[in-house]
């Protein structure tokens, strides 16, 4: 049965999923798993919304970060989550609007009683772009952006805690799936993103499956089979229908994105990473994505809390 509702008032009676508001902001369920939409923009400081980042919960905690966008901390903070309870950072690519507060996380649980280590997981670099345990360096190191956080890198930690940064593979088709801890397991892909070293995650946790494309142009169709049969896809709404030249380098089409959801038969599709050149023309993206995709198509907006 094709979805067609458009305000999160009636998707709450039309589509297997809830989203969660207390009365004083966002709430996330005590149970069960939640994906929470810390900012559903893009680059642009004129669309009003927060860059793209997003918290997976797990029975009322927040066991990961996916992409610490520039507003990302603040958000994470009004979420009411606590990094103390964060398992991992999955970063889909080191561009400024999916990775600019990473050190305002990092000088932020300076504060907290973080015994864990932390593990950071992020693409390889290329020649014009650096590996992730580069780019953490180049930010936090003893010669980076901020070296008083320095000591986060080594067990003289003034968070009480340790970051482990590892390089994930950001090139060929291979699967990679080498992190888990007790409530998740996370795998990824490279993705196509131009010449930008990116990845997309798949998360493995309470007994389901939610992927995060990041930003994909879908160049040989590698999404769909790493997304095979997941509750959620989070995709990036980025270029309309209508994109040509390098935005379309850059960025999946609303009906490239349709398809694929269905080729992986996902449960639902949620897009994120809206932009202005996609806001104000949802209508046109429902159609084309509906024209490919039979089930639930969910507009991300700020702080909304969707239950799987």
């Amino acid at each position: 049965m094709r979805v067609t509702c458009s305000a999160v008032v009636i998707w709450l009676s039309c589509v297997p999923t809830s989203v969660a508001w207390a009365e004083d902001g966002p709430y996330c369920g005590d149970e069960g798993v939640w994906i929470q939409i810390l900012g559903s923009g893009g680059p642009e400081i004129d669309d009003r919304a927060m860059s793209s980042s997003y918290v997976v919960w797990l029975d009322g905690k927040a066991r990961l970060i996916v992409d610490t966008a520039p507003g990302s901390a603040a958000a994470f903070d009004k979420a009411g989550g606590v990094f103390t309870d964060i398992d991992a950072i999955a970063l889909t690519h080191l561009h400024v609007d999916h990775s600019a507060d990473f050190p305002a996380f990092i000088k932020g649980s300076r504060f907290l009683d973080r015994e864990e280590p932390l593990t950071v997981l992020g693409p390889a670099g290329n020649d014009s772009y650096p590996d992730t345990k580069t780019w953490v360096s180049r930010l936090i190191g003893p010669s980076g952006a901020y070296p008083y956080l320095a000591d986060f890198l080594t067990y003289k930690s003034p968070g009480g805690y340790k970051i482990r940064p590892r390089n994930v593979p950001s090139t060929g088709q291979r699967r990679w799936s080498r992190f888990g801890s007790s409530n998740l397991r996370l795998a990824s892909i490279p993705v196509k993103h131009g010449p930008v070293p990116a990845i997309a995650w798949r998360v493995e946790i309470g007994g389901l499956s939610v992927v995060f494309t990041g930003d994909f142009s879908n160049q040989k169709n590698t999404v769909a089979k790493f997304a095979k049969d997941a509750d959620a896809l989070v995709v990036s709404h980025a270029v309309p229908e209508s994109a040509r030249g390098a935005a379309r380098d850059l960025h999946a089409l609303p009906s490239q994105l349709g398809r694929v959801a269905t080729q992986a038969n996902v449960r639902m599709l949620i897009l994120g990473h809206r932009m202005n050149r996609t806001r104000g023309r949802e209508t046109q993206s429902r159609e084309a994505i509906e024209a490919e995709y039979e089930g639930p198509v969910l507009f991300a907006n700020d702080m909304e809390c969707w239950g799987l």
